[in-house]
Order: structure tokens, then sequence, then C-alpha cells
């Protein structure tokens, strides 16, 4: 993407990280081209900053958390969550620092099982996943699956009806059945949604991940939220009881990297060992790499006479549009 489209994804929210990757040993990550180093204090409190240290311009990740404060593995100078210098080991008074002394922090907040970091003041809230709070569901964290392409392309072909029966087929699609049913998308502010019904797909002996009980009838049926710039919230149900809420999210580490997180929930198969999905979805994430990270330009163009659309292309259209409109694109 252009500079002024990465210029506006800095004021949105960015996954780096699952919660459970971050512990009180400084943890590295790249958000939008730039270094950051992630950290907990000794309240559980997810911190980030820029992850170099205005000394000698050393990885902060490379060092320790101290008394609740990010210390340098260079020259042990201690840095605390706002990112001021504290101490300067090498000085006759160590606590004697300028206010200058500080390096960059950048809002962080845990939601929805991830560790999210924007690099400017977010423009958007996280979206809500009431299912992830519910007893009754079952959240299972899969991946994560870092690809070489753009962010907005492997949240692209998250919704890309058209090559299931071709690229997964037997597992989300059947190329004897390759039709893509009308539907229709709506954008409102910042969020591009739709809902979607097509023949569903047996599950597989060795991965039976989806509902095999009480069913309407032979749809599967999927309510979709795009939320830019790179997260997606889907609903599926069977027409009965039993349903399933994907969150993925995308990482955008730079113009040509990115890194999927896939949460999802079920109010059924609670027994069903967290293994059998996450077998699941690294295959259809693996079927899907090579394919996209073969896509040029890397980010998807938001110009809509760069490729060929068709009108079962009408999600890739409006995504594109909203991008666009945001000055995303």
């Amino acid at each position: 993407m252009n500079e002024s489209a990465n210029q506006s994804l800095r004021h949105y929210w960015h996954p780096v990280a699952y919660a459970n990757q971050l512990t009180n040993v400084p943890f590295a990550a790249t958000l939008l081209g730039e270094s950051i180093v992630l950290w907990r204090d000794s309240s559980g409190t997810a911190h980030a900053h820029r992850d170099r240290c205005l000394h000698r311009g050393t990885a902060l990740s490379l060092g320790t958390v101290t008394e609740d404060h990010l210390v340098c593995p260079y020259h042990g100078w201690r840095f605390a969550s706002t990112g001021q210098c504290t101490w300067v080991p090498q000085q006759a008074e160590p606590r004697r620092v300028s206010n200058k002394l500080a390096i960059p922090a950048y809002d962080c907040v845990e939601r929805l099982g991830l560790i999210w970091v924007a690099l400017e003041p977010a423009r958007e809230a996280i979206p809500a996943v009431p299912e992830f709070n519910d007893p009754h569901w079952h959240r299972i964290e899969t991946g994560p699956f870092a690809w070489h392409a753009h962010a907005s392309r492997q949240l692209e072909n998250f919704t890309d009806f058209g090559h299931f029966p071709w690229v997964h087929p037997g597992l989300l699609g059947d190329p004897n059945k390759p039709v893509v049913a009308a539907h229709t998308v709506q954008i409102e502010g910042s969020v591009v949604s739709y809902a979607y019904g097509r023949p569903d797909q047996q599950n597989t002996e060795a991965l039976p991940v989806f509902a095999e009980g009480e069913r309407k009838d032979d749809l599967r049926r999927t309510r979709y939220w795009i939320h830019l710039p790179f997260t997606l919230i889907e609903h599926i149900d069977w027409g009965g009881r039993e349903r399933m809420v994907y969150l993925f999210v995308s990482q955008p580490v730079d113009n040509e990297h990115c890194i999927g997180y896939c949460v999802v929930a079920r109010n059924f198969n609670a027994e069903q060992d967290p293994k059998v999905m996450k077998d699941f979805e690294s295959t259809i994430f693996a079927q899907d790499q090579a394919i996209v990270e073969s896509q040029r330009p890397y980010a998807v163009p938001c110009d809509p006479t760069v490729e060929t659309h068709l009108p079962f292309d009408a999600v890739a259209i409006a995504y594109r549009k909203a991008l666009r409109a945001h000055g995303l694109g």
C-alpha cells in the first residue's frame, strides 16, 4: 500500500500476538514496518513500545522486565510503561534522568484473547464478540498464520466464496457445485456486512468440526461483518441450535507480510480435542497460502479497473470500495 494508506492504518487497532504468547519476558513484533516490543508488568497489564533503545539503538526485546520496567540489554537503562527512562546506571546518580529521555509508547489493550496495538490514536473500537464470554461456548485459538502477503489479501481470501470448491474440495466446497448464489452486501461506515447460504459440505472422518445434530435443511448459513481494515466476524448455523463463530484478523506486518489470527467458538462438541479444530484450520490455511502468496500486487488493488470483477465478487468489490473511502487503499 502507499504511504498515505499506511499512515491511515496507524490509526486502527491491529493484533500483534495471542494474549497467551505474552508474559513478563519482552516479546518482539512488527506492525506496519515498525519494530515494537511487548511486555507485561506485575499486574499482568500489557504494554507496547518502539523496540529501540534511544541510547544506542539496541532492540529492547532482547532485554528483561525488572520491577515493572523494561531494561535494555546493552547498558541496563530502564524504561517505565509510559516510555520514560528512569534509571541510567552509568551515572553517579542513576535516577537523575532528563524527562526528554523517553521511548515512544503505543496504545495497547488485551481483548478477545489477543493483544492489540494502535500506533496512533484509534479511529474505531475493537468489535465485540459476546459468545467469547459465554460459558456455553468453547473457544479455540488456531494459528497464527504468517504469510508472504499483504493483510488485505489474507482478509479478502477469507471472504471469497468462489474459491471454496477449487482450493478446499471436500472440506469447504464441492467442484460439482461451483455456482455462487446471489447475495447482498451492505456498507455502513467502516463495516461491510453480508449473509450467504450455501450447500453444506459433510464432515470428513479425519476432521469432523462442523455440526451434525439438528438441521433445518442442507444449507450452511453464514453471516459476516468485516470491520475495516482487517477484522472479520463470521456466524455459522445450520438452522438449528448448534452454531459457530469465527473471529479472523490479520496483522499487517509490512507491505508484503502478514500474520493471521483465527479464533473459533462453538456451542457444541465441547468434549472434542481442540487439536481437531486446530488441524482443520491449519489444513485450510495451508491450502490458501500458496494461492494468496502468488497474487500481485501484494495488497488488494482498490482501483476497480486493475482486476476483473463479476457479480459473484460482490464482497470483494464492496470491501475495496470501503477501503478506498477510508483512505486505506
